[in-house]
């Protein structure tokens, strides 16, 4: 199995957070692979910036999470393990990155995004941080 370290990004703009809809049309979070000794900050702000538009600032690693997939493309099962920040959008323009191939996205009101996002393991991350967000920003 293939391992991939990446690290992403749980935006919020006041009650609001950052989702991207993928090529497959799922609801996901901003992220990628951590490569040539990158810090995991680092690529958590640039995916933010490059998949969405959007400059943010890190608060605090909010957690981690991994999930497995068969990759089509390379012909055998991929481990991705990813590095949660928490951050505060900068400006509330986004433009979503066709080339990296999402369809649609922006800041979604907490209970809608929710409801919106795929995987089970993100809709409890985007809680949890909604919750620490408020005690730390709002």
């Amino acid at each position: 199995m293939l391992k991939r370290v990446c690290a992403g990004g749980v935006v919020f703009s006041g009650d609001r957070v950052l989702l991207l809809k993928n090529e497959k049309g799922e609801w996901v979070l901003p992220k990628g692979v951590i490569r040539n000794g990158d810090l995991s900050r680092e690529v958590a702000l640039r995916r933010v910036k490059e998949e969405a538009g959007v400059d943010a600032e890190i608060i605090s690693a909010v957690g981690e999470t991994s999930y497995e997939f068969f990759s089509v493309t390379r012909q055998r099962p991929v481990c991705n393990e990813i590095t949660w920040y928490l951050m505060t959008a900068l400006n509330t323009d986004y433009k979503i990155s066709e080339s990296d191939g999402f369809l649609d996205g922006g800041f979604f009101p907490i209970d809608d995004a929710i409801n919106r996002i795929t995987y089970s393991q993100d809709k409890a991350l985007v809680s949890l941080s909604y919750k620490k967000y408020k005690e730390m920003v709002v």
